[in-house]
């Protein structure tokens, strides 16, 4: 390679690959007892790569028709008055958030964590390729107030964005990260001493947290040569008198019953059930798999809530933009398992016996949308959903329901007109 050519690939480099670890770090990785053959391993086998022929997965997912269910029909909407909400402590001393994707917002026992925020606009290295948002962040990031803790699952671009953690580095929060990630991070400003990087079963304590980093069955890695030298994980966030699980990304694997038994019960958990494909079936969890990690998680049994994340934010995979949400509704009723669907910003307190659990998607998503025997039948959507009329069709859909059941308070949403897709899968 001619030394201009060479100069010109580091140019393009791009400060959000993060950095590769080394020294100490790199030698406690090197120590890690799920770290052999030069890289971390999973719990059980996985493929970490797409399987099956890369030629088939092409032709269906740049097919028109299945590019068009792969994003909503209409502007996806966000709570209006989150920042209000906020502001009021809440009852029962746990609330959680949901942002949209895998960032959530927990509030336990008088604590702020604050799991995988991704507040940047494509989740890619580059600011003009890659996923782009189908909705906004309900909040803008300033706005949000003071974290106890920031929480990542795994480095890659829709868990760890660089923009976000720049701006929060100037904070006092820590930053509780898997064994590795942590040179990420202080490549783009965070301190050394806010840092708490953490291997499987280890933990650290913020404030009158416990922050517990557990098992799960992904990979890693922010650029083409991936060294596999940083960890994945799952996270358990116990308080004085509540206990909450994030799985970050993950494929099933029986280890949720031990994560359970050793850190559980839950009063909620906060499950991946999107982006997956039968071409990487190891590293992404179906809906009816992140129900079955729920009550594994769980003992067995159908108790606390289960919050679904990972989906209806980035196009990342080749399934209908609507089926997570609607597969993973239908498995929550047939198991009898509560779950929690809100709107992007929306918050809820697990607690309440009163949790947002309408399919609020249907009015939005059109062609996204997908027919599940389990679940109600979808009313019409609206044609289009101004901000007047994506009220009225949350309440059209209350009313139509076939379980008839209220839910929780839920105010008017905001819609967001989506701008133009560009295919990634993360």
């Amino acid at each position: 390679m001619s030394r201009f050519s060479s100069s010109r690939l580091r140019s393009l480099r791009s400060a959000a690959f993060g950095a590769d670890p080394a020294g100490a770090r790199l030698a406690r990785i090197r120590r890690s007892p799920n770290f052999a053959d030069g890289s971390f391993q999973n719990p059980v086998g996985a493929r970490t790569r797409p399987s099956g022929s890369a030629l088939e997965f092409a032709k269906g997912y740049f097919r028109k028709e299945q590019r068009a269910r792969r994003a909503p029909a209409h502007p996806v909407p966000v709570h209006a008055t989150t920042l209000a909400d906020l502001a009021v402590p809440p009852a029962g001393g746990l609330r959680l958030t949901w942002m949209g994707h895998s960032t959530v917002l927990a509030e336990i026992d008088g604590h702020r964590v604050l799991f995988d925020p991704v507040w940047g606009e494509r989740c890619s290295p580059f600011p003009f390729a890659g996923p782009k948002r189908l909705h906004p962040v309900p909040v803008p990031l300033a706005a949000l107030g003071p974290v106890d803790a920031v929480v990542i699952s795994h480095d890659h671009y829709d868990h760890l964005d660089m923009p976000t953690i720049k701006a929060l580095a100037g904070t006092d929060t820590v930053f509780a990260v898997p064994l590795g990630v942590g040179a990420h991070l202080e490549h783009w400003g965070v301190p050394a001493g806010r840092l708490r990087e953490l291997d499987w079963h280890e933990s650290t304590e913020v404030g009158g947290l416990t922050l517990t980093a557990t098992p799960a069955r992904h990979f890693c890695g922010r650029g083409l040569r991936n060294q596999q030298h940083t960890l994945w994980a799952s996270w358990c966030v116990r308080g004085p008198e509540h206990r909450v699980f994030h799985s970050g990304d993950t494929g099933y694997f029986p280890g949720f019953a031990d994560i359970g038994a050793a850190y559980g019960p839950f009063d909620a958990t906060m499950i991946q059930i999107g982006a997956y494909s039968e071409f990487w079936p190891d590293i992404h969890m179906r809906p009816d798999e992140g129900m079955r990690a729920h009550l594994d998680l769980q003992g067995g049994r159908a108790r606390g809530v289960l919050l679904p994340i990972h989906w209806g934010t980035f196009n990342l995979a080749p399934h209908p933009w609507a089926e997570p949400a609607e597969s993973t509704l239908a498995a929550a009723r047939a198991e009898g398992a509560p779950v929690a669907l809100p709107i992007p910003g929306e918050p809820f307190e697990p607690g309440s016996g009163s949790v947002p659990d309408l399919p609020w998607w249907r009015a939005f998503a059109g062609d996204a949308a997908t027919a599940h025997e389990a679940a109600p039948e979808a009313p019409a959507a609206p044609e289009p959903p101004a901000a007047t009329e994506a009220a009225s069709a949350r309440q059209s859909i209350a009313q139509d329901a076939t379980d008839g059941e209220p839910g929780a308070d839920r105010r008017k949403p905001r819609p967001n007109t989506p701008g133009p897709e560009v295919a990634g899968v993360g």
